[in-house]
């Protein structure tokens, strides 16, 4: 059903529009290429993106650094593939791949066209808990700022999705009222619970199809999302 009250409507940026599995990989692929040639990539992935994911949730949650996740996440994949690295290494692939990662910037499928369609009828922003200098050359080089008139992230805000108040900061940024704003992204925790404990409307972008409560509204494509909006 279309939700004729809304007027902002809230993107996340990693895993929604910005394609971090497909560019993360080649940005690694990079990396082993040029310093570490022995390293099967795709090895490497397979244990890296779990990982990631449960050091995200952590970080997500004040349980670890900004430091911390960027080393840990790292350490903890090669452990898990059996190869041996310093300390040092792991902070230069870490600042390498910081550095290389907005160079590759696939989108998913139907973004341009679903931000394309949504910019005539609505007023468009970012709410990500990517680090912030990171996250703007992602935006930037992938061509889709003109798109967004605020983007929220969780340094500017001092708290992390789902805590409410990076929802009130972005509110409050975008001059937007809740009742009439939704946010869309790949988290059910972070992006849609998130979004609903603080007042807003939300959609789950679940390109995985996994499993979901039938009262979660729900897309599987981003072009899908013209069944609400």
């Amino acid at each position: 059903m279309k939700q004729t009250h809304i007027k902002d409507v809230f993107f996340d940026l990693d895993h929604t529009l910005w394609d971090f599995d497909k560019n993360s990989e080649l940005t690694f692929e990079g990396i082993f290429n040029r310093n570490h040639p022995e390293i099967e990539t795709k090895l490497f992935i397979e244990k890296y993106v779990p990982i990631n994911q449960e050091c995200w949730k952590l970080y997500q949650y004040d349980k670890i650094t900004h430091q911390e996740l960027r080393y840990n996440r790292l350490k903890h994949s090669f452990d898990a593939i059996n190869y041996t690295i310093s300390d040092e290494e792991i902070d230069a692939i870490a600042e390498d791949y910081l550095r290389f990662l907005p160079d590759n910037n696939h989108l998913f499928d139907g973004t341009i066209e679903v931000l394309e369609y949504l910019s005539q009828r609505y007023t468009l922003h970012i709410i990500t808990n990517g680090f912030a200098e990171v996250q703007y050359k992602k935006i930037s080089n992938s061509k889709i700022e003109s798109y967004f008139r605020t983007v929220t992230n969780s340094e500017m805000a001092g708290v992390k999705k789902p805590n409410p108040l990076i929802f009130d900061f972005a509110l409050d940024l975008a001059k937007a009222k809740k009742e009439s704003s939704i946010m869309i992204g790949d988290s059910l925790d972070a992006d849609v619970q998130g979004a609903i404990d603080a007042g807003l409307d939300a959609v789950f972008f679940n390109e995985a199809k996994i499993e979901v409560g039938s009262h979660i509204k729900q897309i599987n494509h981003l072009l899908e999302i013209k069944k609400y909006l």
